[in-house]
């Protein structure tokens, strides 16, 4: 099986509270899908049980670690490990950027696998597998292209999609890399005692348009990461400052995105900002469900 992980954007993102004892933080934010997308060829294999994984692109960490290999793992445990697959993945999306591409991977190889066992796991239980496997995986295996979420991401309220606009990804170079749990030190760090805060309550109209999305709200991490950041924090206002109709941190950290309201403008933009001081990735938001696995 062929499958496309695509990468996201969060609209906005807000930090509600830290959980006691356990420090997990609750969050609302809202997830959109974007063509840049990893890709996963899923072929199945007789020893059973067992996932071999192959990586096109950087180096990903120990794969037992890998959300896909993981991913993989719990649908064959499900379905009786009657055979394995191999996975090989092509990582065209960012590593530690903020994009959710390790999630997205993860979503994928749930899908493909278990299209391998004859779509043997129900949609509710593939749902309940993403959620144990990470906060973002629950919105990729959800197969919309924008939806809300709220608690660990588990939560899903799905929108119509704004019309789908041309976007530009920005990574610092050299890459920063942040990894998510410092970031949430870093908000930690910054609020000992934070207050509860309520969710916004939102009218799915507020996202019918990328003006009225750009009110919504901000990204709570942007400031304990700029913070530690600051190439970052510049990367960002300099982005702001090529008129995109939306700009924010992705997810928490490692890259900044903004929407643009045509071709032009996008490309204008990239070509006034350079590569000099950073790589920018060229891509469209989507206003439409992934296509999901295909015969490879």
């Amino acid at each position: 099986m062929r499958v496309a992980a695509h990468g996201k954007l969060n609209l906005f993102l807000r930090i509600l509270a830290r959980e006691a004892p356990t420090g997990f933080h609750q969050i609302e934010t809202a997830f959109a899908l974007v063509e840049l997308a990893d890709e996963l060829l899923v072929t199945r294999t007789t020893q059973g049980g067992s996932v071999e994984l192959t990586v096109h692109g950087p180096d990903l960490g120990p794969p037992e670690e890998n959300l896909a290999v993981r991913a993989a793992r719990a649908v064959l445990e499900a379905t009786g490990r009657k055979f394995g697959v191999a996975i090989e993945l092509t990582k065209r999306i960012p590593v530690r950027a903020g994009l959710g591409g390790g999630s997205s991977d993860g979503a994928a190889a749930l899908h493909a696998v278990n299209l391998l066992a004859g779509n043997a796991v129900s949609s509710h239980e593939l749902l309940h597998f993403a959620t144990r496997l990470g906060a973002d995986v629950a919105f990729f295996t959800s197969g919309a292209p924008c939806a809300v979420a709220w608690g660990r991401g588990e939560r899903l309220f799905r929108f119509a999609p704004p019309p789908a606009m041309p976007a530009l990804i920005a990574v610092p170079s050299p890459p920063l890399g942040v990894a998510t749990p410092d970031a949430y030190r870093w908000w930690d760090e910054m609020h000992p005692e934070p207050h509860p805060r309520g969710p916004i309550v939102l009218d799915a109209d507020a996202f019918a348009a990328w003006g009225s999305i750009g009110r919504l709200g901000g990204n709570d991490f942007e400031i304990p990461v700029f913070g530690r950041h600051p190439p970052l924090r510049a990367l960002f206002e300099r982005l702001a400052g090529t008129h995109p109709y939306w700009v924010r941190l992705c997810g928490s950290g490692g890259a900044v995105a903004a929407v643009y309201a045509d071709e032009r403008r996008c490309d204008d933009a990239k070509l006034v900002l350079g590569e000099k001081q950073q790589r920018l990735i060229k891509t469209l938001t989507r206003a439409s469900p992934p296509a999901g696995p295909e015969r490879g």
